[in-house]
């Protein structure tokens, strides 16, 4: 047995989530500090406290750092940029709400069909000898996990937009103080974010589970079968948000760069410029909003992918409580350790410098992995029987508890490999990049050509990273290998998130302070920040995709074994035709959603250039664009638009499952999971390279970037179209490939028992 005892299990998973949920309340009271209400400032006592560049309190006094309006005038901003999201995120969620009660509905239908609405018990499937819940039951659970999980979705994304809107125009007021104090304000702020959501992932999975056991008993394995509602539900929501959010942010983006930077010569975020409040409501319902439900959703289906795998292994037979919650241990050991790393950036160490922004975002990373390699060994030693079996394709297989530490610990690794790779292709410290923006030169073309070999170049060795993780993880525990390992790909999430969460509140920082008016230094400093921030979205974005390829093989893996295929065989026609067409739809979902983000920004320029044209003195300054319209046309494009990619993804395994059976369903699986991580990574690659080569030309920091010349300069021109052409694929297809991903796989394992029973009518009827 386990050395943890059932109820110290029952009582630690919920005191980690419940920690975690506190420790986000007390970095919110410290963002909350910061005053964003005009007051009267007491001369500083000590001008010679250099701590954080204190000492520059004297040259800031000429630049009005007591300015009463600017004060104000960030607040006012805040606040139309708060009340934009807000309103786009209400109306997103009533869209998805009517989705939501729709495929509610469908799922009860569905899996009650299975066998006829009986209310019998009938024999498991797994073990013929015993009796198990009847179908309805799973079909009723299933539902409520489903309304669960989307619910918790929608809250997570929601809860992480309300802080990111608070904390701009924070961070702004804090730079005028230094570049540390504003980097601490914004990376609290994704902090509350993370932690937030983490926990409470954790703790409505792990209640979910508990109510479920008063009626289930020791049916476990329909207990979990019916918890897999649960990571549906988080996915589906998270594929809305993803796909709505990133059409409105690029909508607004690229309209905004394409009128104001190109053609008006006016800089970025600059209040003439009439789509800048949507650009910046934008960064908040799709990076952040769409960002915290895509990797809460990541966390659900491994959670779940996990446990169904566990319910049929000896855990779920011999009832091992403890040793059935492993994965939820390792979540709540994750909060732990994320803690821990959070007060690395904040609290032990402080940040003087500009160079010294990145370093310390990467030390979070790594800090995170090394403390949470060892919290995996501790919970894989308290939590698990040195030698338990697991089930593998109808066969049960022998493991042993060090070998299960080793599948999380190469997940967790492969994590960190994937974040570095990605960052050495996106951040402009490094010659990939620079290359890019030294190809800019000879125009956009050549910038366009070198950005996408760029993109396919970084694929490489993310791919191989996940492969070895497969190979290793598998090799050891089978399928339960693979969904511990996306778990420990993911343990780090809070601390995941909070990197992640920084790069948009530090951009809408800077949008605050150009707003504003704020001096150039100020804006230097946001624009510091924002550079980092735009590595580590990308580093974000590796981390999602990465864990959503282990995820939906995990997924495919539960699937398969639910659905009672032995084995899948390419050679079969059947399957093979799954496969060829399973990898075309990430094809044909990015060319849906940048085809919206496309027209959406065409409506957008219209509106620019329409303003620019009929406002009297808005050029000049005299005159105040109409934001709201611009507001109102990402939010109407990005709702209408975000229905058909939607559609596509929800319907594609119900119509192959019931048309075409579980085989050909299991061949569209494989087929998307491998082709749809290579577009998604090399499509976030690319798009964030041309990002921060276009920063990395305006910074000018080096001898090389000054060559190619000031803001407006041909290169500069180049670098600005190669970074809107990058923007729909960074922002809009790249993160939401891997939804469409792992989405396919977990709704597959949810409706398997019907495919199984009802499905393949083509096949029947020939």
């Amino acid at each position: 047995m386990a050395l943890l005892s059932e109820l110290a299990t029952e009582i630690v998973i919920p005191v980690c989530a419940v920690i975690g949920i506190a420790f986000s309340f007390v970095q919110f009271v410290l963002v909350s500090r910061v005053k964003v209400t005009p007051e009267r400032h007491a001369p500083p006592q000590s001008v010679n406290n250099n701590k954080n560049g204190y000492g520059e309190y004297l040259i800031e006094e000429e630049d009005g750092i007591n300015d009463q309006n600017v004060v104000a005038k960030c607040a006012e901003i805040q606040n139309a940029i708060s009340e934009g999201a807000t309103s786009f995120l209400f109306t997103e969620y009533q869209y998805v709400g009517v989705f939501m009660v729709a495929f509610a509905i469908l799922i009860f239908l569905f899996l009650g069909s299975v066998k006829g609405f009986s209310l019998k018990n009938q024999p498991c499937t797994y073990d013929a000898e015993k009796l198990c819940k009847p179908a309805l039951a799973t079909a009723v659970f299933s539902t409520v996990s489903f309304v669960l999980g989307a619910l918790t979705s929608v809250l997570s994304g929601y809860l992480g937009m309300k802080i990111a809107t608070y904390a701009n125009a924070r961070t702004t007021l804090e730079a005028r103080k230094g570049v540390g104090k504003a980097f601490i304000t914004a990376f609290r702020s994704g902090a509350v974010m993370g932690f937030l959501l983490a926990a409470n992932g954790l703790l409505v999975l792990y209640i979910t589970i508990n109510l479920f056991k008063l009626y289930y008993g020791d049916d476990w394995e329909g207990l979990f079968e019916a918890i897999t509602g649960y990571g549906l539900g988080g996915s589906s929501m998270a594929l809305f948000g993803r796909v709505g959010g990133g059409i409105y942010t690029k909508a607004a983006d690229v309209g905004a760069d394409l009128v104001g930077k190109v053609e008006r010569n006016i800089p970025e975020d600059d209040p003439r410029n009439p789509a800048v409040i949507a650009d910046n409501v934008g960064d908040n319902v799709g990076d952040i909003a769409g960002m915290g439900s895509d990797l809460f959703g990541s966390y659900a289906e491994s959670s779940c992918a996990a446990l169904v795998v566990a319910s049929i292994s000896s855990f779920g037979i011999n009832h091992d409580f403890t040793a059935m919650c492993y994965p939820l241990l390792i979540s709540s050991m994750g909060i732990l350790v994320c803690l821990i790393t959070t007060l690395f950036a904040t609290d032990f160490f402080e940040i003087k410098a500009v160079k010294e922004i990145e370093p310390a975002l990467k030390k979070q990373l790594i800090i995170s992995t090394v403390l949470m390699t060892v919290g995996i060994a501790i919970v894989s030693w308290v939590a698990l029987p040195s030698s338990f079996t697991i089930y593998n394709f109808g066969v049960q297989k022998v493991v042993k508890n060090w070998e299960l530490f080793l599948c999380v610990g190469v997940g967790l690794w492969a994590g960190l490999v994937i974040g570095f790779v990605t960052e050495y292709y996106t951040s402009n410290a490094y010659s990939p990049v620079q290359d890019v923006a030294d190809s800019c030169r000879t125009g956009a073309a050549t910038n366009v050509i070198f950005g996408l070999a760029l993109g396919y170049k970084s694929v490489i060795i993310p791919i191989f990273a996940i492969a070895v993780s497969i190979f290793v993880s598998f090799s050891f525990a089978a399928m339960y290998g693979i969904a511990v390992a996306a778990l420990g790909m993911l343990s780090t999430i809070a601390t995941g998130l909070a990197i992640d969460a920084y790069g948009p509140i530090s951009d809408n920082a800077g949008g605050i302070a150009e707003m504003a008016g704020m001096s150039h230094r100020i804006r230097e400093r946001t624009d510091a920040l924002d550079a980092a921030g735009n590595t580590t979205a990308a580093i974000g974005k590796g981390f999602a995709i990465g864990s959503a390829a282990l995820v939906s093989l995990a997924l495919f893996g539960a699937f398969v074994s639910r659905a009672a295929i032995s084995t899948v065989d390419v050679l079969t026609p059947k399957v093979f035709i799954g496969l060829i067409v399973g990898a075309m739809l990430p094809y044909w979902f990015s060319a849906m959603t940048m085809k919206s983000v496309g027209s959406a920004a065409l409506k957008m320029v219209e509106e620019v250039r329409r303003q620019f044209n009929t406002i009297p003195g808005l050029m000049e300054g005299l005159a105040k664009p109409d934001y709201a319209t611009c507001v109102k046309i990402s939010t109407d494009a990005s709702i209408k638009e975000m229905i058909p990619p939607g559609a596509l993804v929800m319907l594609t395994p119900l119509i192959v499952g019931i048309f075409f059976g579980v085989e050909t369903l299991s061949g569209v699986l494989a087929g998307s999971l491998v082709s749809g991580v290579q577009i998604a990574i090399s499509a976030s690659n690319t798009g964030g390279a041309w990002d921060n080569a276009k920063k990395y030309i305006e910074a000018g920091a080096s001898e090389h970037a000054r060559s190619l010349g000031p803001k407006g300069s041909d290169a500069h021109k180049a670098a600005v179209i190669g970074d809107t052409i990058g923007d729909p694929l960074k922002d809009t297809s790249g993160p939401s490939l891997n939804i469409l991903i792992k989405l396919m796989a977990v709704e597959s394992l949810v409706f398997a028992p019907f495919f199984a029973t009802h499905g393949g009518l083509l096949f029947k009827i020939f």
